[in-house]
């Protein structure tokens, strides 16, 4: 086959890539192993045995593997308790489930990191037709908006918090913003600089979606109150079939579990079904794919930067989250690439995705993922709204091998085309 000068130059900068990126794995590779041992720790605490995978059905009283699990899942996010259910079916779910789980009538919810994800917008009041948000509970919202900087505006929060504000909430990841995702050096600083301010009620609740295992530390060991996440995104490890988890303080889950299910109920009922068994693996594989899922990031950035392509964060910049945001050129280079990695997906690979409209976002939304399980972050998937920059956030990677294979892919349909 003969190579052509594109093709060639192509290599080349891939060869570029591969070099440079090393020493930037190595760290990567050093964060894997030590929260792989945080989490093999967790497990030998709470003497997890094969038994704890037996399913249980009906009200699910008395099942010890789900409340055990619950216990790994504190132990390995330093918290004083944990909801890690199937019945959770999404990380927006888990969220919506701590936010009315902790507000009440009266209360404000003040989001500190900007407009937080297009798919809360409907449960906080602002889109939507209101039925059952935070709005018609009479549960006040505000959020306040970034610096041009995108660091989070502390005098200007200090100023609009009031008696009322019951929940200060923290987006760990970008989700569909142009800003930085905040790492959590920068979250236990908010939490510092703001908690002198606010009532000894108020609750610092961090929506930690894409954050798990990148770093060392988690939320709750820098100040936070409660966490949430899903588990088809970085704990599930890509095995995990559906469900979430919240974290935090004894009360707050203890209120977060009556939301979920009902009052005097709360924890002591939901059956597990056959959902243990991948739980626990999940979770015990999470450090190890959440690694090669950065991995992946840091390879796509370093290949776009060599490229000319806008992309953050850089492929030599600290990372908190497995998000990588392209600003790609025009509408039809972001289809193309999108398009091309779904094209090198394992699953649905004869799928061409278009620009669609998709529940809970304001505009069309293009979306690569050729995922095993379906909408899982942590796999690797492209998408984005369709709207100017232009910004497509590719995201996740079960082997970095296959990120490497798919970006090459895409970077060649999209800006190597013959």
């Amino acid at each position: 086959m003969q190579v052509t000068n594109k093709e060639a130059r192509l290599a080349g900068l891939v060869e570029k890539v591969d070099n440079k990126i090393q020493p930037v794995f190595k760290g990567i590779q050093e964060k894997a192993l030590f929260n792989q041992g945080k989490v093999l720790e967790a497990f030998r605490k709470h003497r997890v045995s094969d038994y704890h995978f037996n399913p249980s059905t009906g009200y699910g009283y008395d099942d010890d593997g789900r409340d055990t699990l619950e216990k790994v899942y504190a132990e390995v996010f330093q918290a004083e308790a944990a909801l890690v259910r199937p019945q959770i079916i999404s990380g927006t779910h888990a969220i919506s489930t701590a936010l009315f789980g902790v507000l009440r009538p009266g209360d404000e919810l003040m989001y500190v990191t900007g407009t937080p994800y297009d798919t809360l917008l409907d449960i906080v009041g602002l889109t939507g037709n209101g039925i059952g948000s935070l709005k018609e509970y009479n549960i006040a919202y505000q959020h306040i908006d970034l610096c041009a900087d995108g660091k989070v505006d502390i005098p200007t929060v200090l100023e609009k918090v009031s008696p009322k504000t019951k929940m200060i909430a923290i987006q760990r990841s970008r989700g569909y913003a142009s800003r930085p995702s905040f790492t959590i050096n920068e979250i236990k600083e908010m939490i510092a600089a703001i908690r002198p301010h606010v009532g000894a009620e108020a609750v610092f609740f961090v929506d930690n979606c894409y954050g798990e295992f990148v770093e060392t530390l988690e939320p709750i060991e820098v100040g936070a109150d409660l966490i949430a996440g899903s588990l088809i995104k970085n704990p599930g490890g890509g095995i995990v079939k559906m469900g979430g988890y919240l974290a935090g303080r004894e009360d707050l889950i203890e209120r977060c579990a009556y939301r979920l299910t009902t009052p005097g109920i709360g924890r002591e009922a939901g059956a597990s079904l056959y959902s243990l068994l991948e739980m626990y693996q999940g979770l015990f594989l999470a450090p190890h794919v959440v690694g090669e899922a950065v991995k992946g990031a840091v390879y796509t950035a370093g290949l776009l930067e060599e490229c000319g392509v806008s992309s953050t964060p850089a492929w030599d910049s600290p990372r908190t989250d497995l998000i990588q945001m392209v600003a790609l050129p025009s509408k039809e280079a972001m289809i193309a690439f999108a398009q091309t990695i779904q094209k090198y997906s394992p699953v649905n690979a004869a799928v061409k995705p278009i620009p669609a409209y998709m529940p809970g976002y304001e505009d069309d939304v293009i979306m690569a993922a050729g995922t095993f399980i379906q909408g899982a972050s942590l796999e690797l998937t492209a998408d984005g709204p369709i709207r100017p920059p232009y910004l497509l956030y590719v995201q996740g990677g079960l082997t970095y091998e296959h990120v490497k294979l798919a970006v090459t892919a895409a970077v060649k349909d999209t800006f190597f085309a013959e």
